[in-house]
């Protein structure tokens, strides 16, 4: 079979721009060798979800009483929390399943390999086969990292995909990194009553962040008994009869039914054949150009595979702009606004420019911020942690924000609108925002800029 397009993997930046090329009347195939949705869907961001909110009901249920409610003999079946994340994972493959159908994209179930650039061999339970396209996209995705002296072994010292398949909640789990997985699953298996701490060798968590969102996290996870070392490196983690011990280069020793690794995620491309078609990898990644092309002109790649910005969305924004440069007008990929969140509780969203970042970069920024404990709907779900702050450069145009607390994933899409298009102070402080509502804590902190939020 010829198409105009292959997808090779169909994760969110392979089925979306498999869906897109259809779209623009394309003839395209996708090939993949588990099911559609790649590690976001099946191992990654849904799943994590899923179990984030069983964590969130079963948070209000111990704070029923503050609300009136009274909850007596609630336990918590970790089976049916794990059903409920099979369930809506389920759903979300059937639905990307359909939409191959309805778009009429061809599914080859099986590994591929890039035999030229312009043919694939996919090699599943029928037997082997060879398609042919006019443009490939390599859409593989990532894996987690693993470091030698941490002895993983994917049962007691695990990463993130065996922990989303464990038959019960350990005792005590040591997680092997602050950033954002780890943070996550931190705040996940602290709720469901594992006992739990994080280790990292930087100085912080979630380093990457501001300082303050940093310093938050850490105080709201220390208030939730999780304990917290940073600027530590961890020697040797080994198994024992009955757990892990991880032992620290400043001495400490520290025992625990499990230990998790997240210590990143390194780009995918076994069995691809990359090498033998003289395809450029740097450390393993794809190598590609501000249009997503590779150094060979018809195979372009996005997502995880070429290590530059690992978020699922990210990949799907990429997925459509190489499929637009291959269908229509070549534009280049523009990283400069790109929203990001964690799921932690509380929740983080980012955008833009961080205080630190705008002062290397020349400007003498402005700072609002505003706390949720002040906010009237924070208070009536019982959210009153964290806070909103706003980054503006000399012209009053908003480059940044940061929020930490209750939806935060939700509310720094305003702030991302405002970044994007360049949005002064004025654009949100004359924009009337809902009463009573989360949301006005981000007018609130844009206000602050000049100090004129009412409620601070």
């Amino acid at each position: 079979m010829s198409y105009d397009l292959i997808v090779i993997g169909a994760g969110p930046g392979g089925y979306v721009a498999a869906i897109r090329a259809a779209q623009l009347g394309g003839k395209v195939a996708i090939v993949e060798k588990d099911a559609p949705g790649g590690t976001c869907l099946n191992r990654g961001c849904i799943p994590t979800k899923a179990l984030t909110a069983s964590c969130d009901v079963l948070r209000k249920i111990k704070d029923g009483k503050r609300f009136g409610i009274n909850v007596e003999n609630y336990s918590v079946d970790f089976e049916k929390i794990m059903a409920h994340k099979e369930r809506t994972v389920k759903q979300l493959v059937k639905g990307i399943e359909f939409l191959f159908k309805k778009n009429k994209i061809d599914v080859y179930k099986g590994m591929a390999r890039i035999i030229d650039p312009n043919t694939v061999q996919v090699s599943g339970e029928e037997g082997t086969q060879k398609i042919s396209g006019k443009n490939l996209i390599i859409a593989t995705g990532s894996i987690p990292q693993t470091f030698p002296n941490m002895n993983y072994d994917g049962e007691r010292i695990i990463t993130s995909e065996e922990i989303l398949n464990l038959k019960e909640v350990p005792e005590s789990l040591l997680v092997v990194g602050g950033g954002v997985i780890g943070c996550e699953f931190a705040s996940i298996f602290t709720e469901l009553g594992s006992k739990v701490t994080v280790v990292d060798i930087m100085p912080r968590l979630i380093p990457n962040e501001d300082k303050e969102i940093s310093a938050e996290l850490e105080r709201q996870f220390k208030r939730a008994r999780i304990k917290v070392q940073t600027g530590v490196k961890i020697e040797t983690i080994e198994r024992t009869d009955d757990g892990i011990v991880a032992k620290l280069e400043n001495g400490t020793v520290i025992e625990a039914q499990m230990a998790l690794l997240s210590l990143g995620r390194l780009p995918y491309t076994e069995g691809l054949g990359l090498d033998e078609l003289g395809v450029t990898l740097n450390r393993g990644a794809v190598v590609v150009n501000e249009y997503l092309e590779t150094n060979i002109p018809n195979i372009y790649a996005v997502g995880d595979v070429t290590g530059k910005v690992m978020l699922a969305h990210v990949a799907s924004a990429q997925g459509i702009r190489a499929v637009e440069n291959i269908f229509k007008e070549k534009k280049p990929m523009n990283y400069d606004v790109i929203p990001s969140c964690i799921f932690t509780h509380p929740e983080i969203g980012t955008v833009g420019l961080t205080e630190a970042k705008a002062k290397e970069k020349g400007l003498n920024p402005k700072i609002g911020k505003f706390f949720f404990k002040a906010n009237g709907k924070a208070l009536t779900i019982n959210e009153p942690n964290g806070f909103v702050k706003i980054v503006a450069d000399e012209n009053d145009i908003i480059v940044g924000a940061q929020i930490i607390g209750p939806h935060a994933s939700d509310l720094i899409h305003e702030l991302a609108l405002a970044v994007q298009n360049k949005l002064t102070v004025s654009a949100i402080t004359l924009t009337i925002h809902a009463h009573p509502t989360l949301a006005e804590t981000v007018l609130e902190a844009v206000e602050d800029i000049y100090r004129k939020a009412v409620h601070k």
